[in-house]
């Protein structure tokens, strides 16, 4: 004898209804790549924070988009594996803290650090979170 509920399960295809499954989007969700990026100078609780979407599929949401995108691309959408740029950073604590979330390659990111300061942020993160242009 069949389990209570496979007669139920066995009809919903029969009526038209379709299975939801985690790969679908949802509903307003932007497709393909895309990051929403804050940037925070100063203490947390009082500080300066930006925000974007980046949209990646054409690149835009922020003055660097096209840059951000190929920069992600290149480390398959990994911030944290960004190649180090090669620059000197003034010793100066001034911390700026960076948030990411959203989907890269059909995969969820997220990514939170915190740096001492601007220059050492963009040394790490590239044109990423260069959300000034």
């Amino acid at each position: 004898m069949p389990a209570p509920g496979a007669h139920a399960a066995t009809a919903l295809p029969a009526a038209g209804a379709q299975p939801v499954t985690a790969d679908l989007p949802l509903p307003g969700a932007p497709l393909g790549d895309w990051l929403y990026l804050t940037v925070t100078r100063g203490d947390a609780r009082a500080g300066d924070t930006r925000g974007t979407l980046l949209l990646c599929a054409p690149p835009q949401g922020h003055a660097r988009a096209a840059q951000a995108c190929a920069e992600l691309a290149a480390a398959d959408g990994d911030i944290a594996a960004l190649p180090l740029k090669d620059v000197y950073c003034p010793m100066v604590y001034a911390p700026v803290t960076v948030r990411a979330r959203g989907e890269w390659g059909g995969r969820p990111v997220m990514y939170t650090e915190t740096f001492a300061n601007g220059c050492v942020m963009a040394a790490r993160t590239g044109a990423v979170f260069a959300l000034d242009g």
